[in-house]
């Protein structure tokens, strides 16, 4: 059997690997950070519950629902409003701050449809409900299974548009070089268009798996854009790819990191953190880059400390006990800081993403 905390782990990680795949794409194409981003996982999440509670439909229904909605809305917000402000000049913080007037619009419509929902159709949980039934094989959810299996279909569907199609082609040519693809008459709009249409569709069928999950709310999706732009920014912003991998490893992180704060990690969990942080700290002290030598002398004075501290049995009773044996459950409303963190700690060390890492190189140089 397979522990509850893993198989959380596991679908949180894939619904954001979902998620920071939509996100990347939007910032591919406009090089803008969509900050309404998270409104479209919303909008996923009530498409999942109209199609359950009103129209009495399987939740995964919803889902399919969700990618259909995102993906129409998230082309009506390019076409409507960002192309337009593009055209006219305007500048990326002028951009960004259209893409915070989206989002406080859709917590408005938000608020007007859970009223609805809640007064005309009688739907009294509509503003804040719990985790909508699935359906179960095995002893195991059905999202278990779903998650991962979406997860690889996108990616492997991904791989395959990008690199076995023209118009896959087309849209890897009309991101990187938006001009000179214009001059070999690809219609850069369209690319753009699609891509974000396919970037709402992410969104939206995450959100309608989510209420299989977690329960929802009009503002569910605004609150997951820390760990959304998180898994972006690990990734690399510009690969999709590195996206996928960012969600994984931001989801996974958040749930088991605030499982063994609160817990503990054990003896060995956080001897194991130490040697993590210390050899870290080694490898990046060994780059030429000032801030990476500072950052790697943080790491590798933590690990040192709490190797040390964990030897002399805890006589400081800082931070070594508490990893050993939890801080307790106050540290669950603080989960959002572990992605957090991860997004400091990567733009700081490596701003390009894990995917700019070349570790051949790497290990190369370490090995000499």
């Amino acid at each position: 059997m397979v522990p509850e905390y893993l198989l959380s782990a596991l679908v949180y990680a894939c619904l954001f690997a979902m998620m920071a795949m939509g996100l990347t794409l939007t910032y591919m194409t406009t090089k803008v950070p969509n900050f309404a981003f998270g409104d479209l996982v919303t909008l996923g999440i009530y498409s999942s519950y109209t199609a359950v509670k009103v129209f009495k439909l399987n939740p995964y229904a919803g889902s399919a629902l969700g990618f259909v909605m995102g993906a129409l809305v998230s082309a009506v917000m390019y076409l409507a409003v960002l192309r337009p402000l593009a055209r006219r000049g305007s500048s990326l913080v002028s951009l960004m701050i259209a893409t915070f007037g989206v989002d406080i619009g859709f917590v408005g419509i938000y608020e007007i449809y859970t009223n609805y929902l809640q007064y005309d159709l009688g739907h009294i949980d509509a503003p804040n409900f719990y985790a909508l039934p699935d359906f179960s094989l095995g002893g195991y959810a059905g999202v278990d299974f779903v998650a991962p299996l979406s997860v690889a279909v996108i990616v492997i569907s991904i791989y395959l548009l990008f690199t076995r199609t023209k118009f896959g082609v087309a849209m890897r040519a009309a991101v990187e070089n938006p001009p000179l693809a214009r001059v070999l008459g690809i219609n850069v709009d369209m690319v753009a268009t699609v891509s974000w249409m396919l970037a709402g569709g992410f969104a939206g069928y995450a959100g309608g798996l989510l209420t299989l999950f977690l329960p929802g709310g009009t503002a569910t999706g605004s609150n997951l854009i820390v760990e959304i732009f998180s898994s972006s920014v690990l990734g690399g912003l510009t690969s999709i790819f590195g996206a996928c991998v960012g969600g994984l490893i931001i989801g996974g992180s958040e749930i088991l990191g605030t499982l063994g704060l609160g817990l503990g990690f054990g003896t060995v969990g956080a001897i194991i953190i130490a040697v993590v942080f210390l050899l870290g700290g080694i490898v990046l002290i060994r780059r030429p880059k000032l801030r990476m030598k500072v950052a790697g002398g943080i790491f590798a004075a933590l690990g040192l400390w709490i190797l040390a501290d964990m030897a002399a049995g805890f006589p400081v009773d800082f931070i070594s006990q508490e990893l050993v044996n939890g801080f307790g459950p106050n540290v669950t409303p603080f989960q959002q800081a572990i992605p957090l963190l991860i997004m400091v700690i990567t733009l700081l060390v490596i701003p390009q993403g894990l995917f700019s890492i070349n570790f051949r190189r790497l290990i190369g140089r370490e090995k000499r």
